[in-house]
């Protein structure tokens, strides 16, 4: 039977909940600047996209419960639906993009690789030099938000080039987008897991989308990431079902629905095997780790 404890909500807060703190806007697009400490204890959601540069900085962010140290000269990627904590310590200097979902769409395929890839590496550390670039492209869509009749071409193009250096330093970063700038294939079995792993979650099936055996596939995949193509698979449903475990108050057996799960017993018995505790017992311990972290707040 599935446990039903106490449940910490998630809050999720949309684009008009910073509009009186912003530098620069519109209504598709906010502009902020951070100066100093600031401090999120509660993790929450946002409904739309971020891009945080931090110039200066120190502290920790955690996103999707893992804590990550900031430094000068990173960028911090946000999803909509990822949920996020931080506390940056005093001193820091930050910039924030703020976007809606519609002018997003304009400029996600500048973000060159799958979207789980940013999600699994969201803190990217920068060159000097790519720094100073995303720096120039961060004022430049802060001039032209204050103009009065700003264009959302132009601030479009401009988060273009962001997306585009973003991408380029996380390939530098990062072997896995090596891997998948080198292997195209690989890149668009990893693209097809992001519409389809609710759905389909055998190797056959896509591997008739690249037009190649699934045999081939697989040894694609051992070869230049490690792991199975299955295993890459399954990676891509342990990520949602754990977010889906930590943010939202449905239940195990909705959430096994939502990931493609014929019932809730195949799904827990999938989980416990893939990440060594119960979907139940997971959530009860993240929750008494919310719930401490409330009561501290008080």
């Amino acid at each position: 039977m599935e446990k039903r404890n106490l449940k910490i909500w998630v809050p999720v807060i949309g684009l008009d909940g910073f509009r009186k703190e912003q530098t620069a806007g519109r209504e598709e697009l906010l502009f902020n600047e951070l100066h100093g400490e600031r401090l999120i204890e509660t993790p929450h959601k946002h409904d739309f996209f971020i891009i945080n540069l931090f110039h200066k900085a120190s502290g920790v962010h955690t996103i999707d419960s893992i804590d990550y140290r900031i430094k000068d000269h990173q960028v911090h990627i946000l999803f909509p639906g990822q949920m996020h904590k931080w506390h940056i310590y005093a001193d820091t200097v930050a910039y924030q993009l703020m976007i809606e979902r519609p002018l997003f769409e304009h400029f996600a395929p500048f973000f060159r690789f799958s979207f789980t890839n940013y999600q699994n590496h969201p803190v990217i550390d920068l060159t000097a030099d790519s720094f100073a670039q995303l720096l120039y492209e961060f004022e430049s869509v802060k001039q032209e938000l204050k103009r009065e009749n700003s264009l959302i071409p132009l601030i479009s193009a401009r988060a273009g080039v962001i997306a585009a250096i973003v991408s380029r330093e996380a390939e530098s970063a990062f072997t896995e987008f090596k891997v998948y700038q080198s292997v195209p294939r690989l890149a668009k079995f990893n693209m097809l897991i992001d519409e389809f792993f609710r759905e389909q979650k055998m190797v056959a099936f896509y591997a008739e989308k690249l037009n190649i055996s699934a045999n081939y596939l697989n040894i694609l995949c051992k070869k230049h990431l490690k792991i199975s193509a299955t295993q890459l698979i399954h990676q891509r449903i342990n990520i949602e079902a754990k977010r889906l475990l930590q943010s939202s108050e449905r239940s195990i057996k909705e959430i096994a629905f939502e990931l493609g799960f014929a019932d809730q017993a195949y799904f827990s018995n999938f989980f416990k095997l893939q990440i060594g505790t119960s979907p139940s017992d997971f959530r009860d311990n993240l929750q008494a780790g919310e719930t401490s972290s409330l009561l501290r707040g008080k």
